[in-house]
């Protein structure tokens, strides 16, 4: 569920991010488990999708809207779509950094930055708890002073 809070605020079904980061959990585990570069690439476009339109556009969110929400039998809770769209550029510049590494050569880099994409993701998975989204508002409160 997308709906427009104002003329500039967007929000989503908040149960769609964490879904998202089911998905993205296993994802980045299969990356790690096998350093395979293909695996993080995918995982990159997804996050860019994310990081750019929204988090509500990824294939994520369209597996969620399909065959997950429907299901679900209580009103949405929503959220603003900003905090998880910035917790989606985060998970890309570490995505980034992770391909940057194995491409170098260097399967450290890819190792410790698949681990730390892994850790937000397993925190929003396993305890509704956004990383991302909280250094945003974080970031946001900082500027706002």
């Amino acid at each position: 569920m997308t709906q427009l809070l104002n003329s500039q605020t967007t929000i989503i079904d908040a149960r769609g991010p964490r879904f998202g980061a089911v998905i993205t959990t296993a994802v980045l585990a299969t990356a790690l488990a096998t350093n395979n570069i293909w695996v993080i690439v995918a995982q990159a476009v997804v996050f860019a999708i994310g990081a750019f339109k929204g988090p509500q556009f990824t294939p994520y969110a369209s597996i969620y809207k399909t065959f997950v929400k429907p299901r679900l039998k209580r009103e949405a809770p929503v959220e603003d779509v900003r905090p998880p769209q910035f917790a989606q550029s985060v998970g890309l510049l570490f995505a980034l950094v992770a391909i940057g590494g194995l491409s170098i050569g260097v399967s450290a880099i890819f190792t410790v930055a698949v681990a730390f994409a892994l850790a937000a993701a397993f925190l929003n998975a396993a305890f509704n708890f956004c990383l991302g989204c909280e250094v945003y508002l974080l970031l946001l409160r900082a500027r706002s002073k």
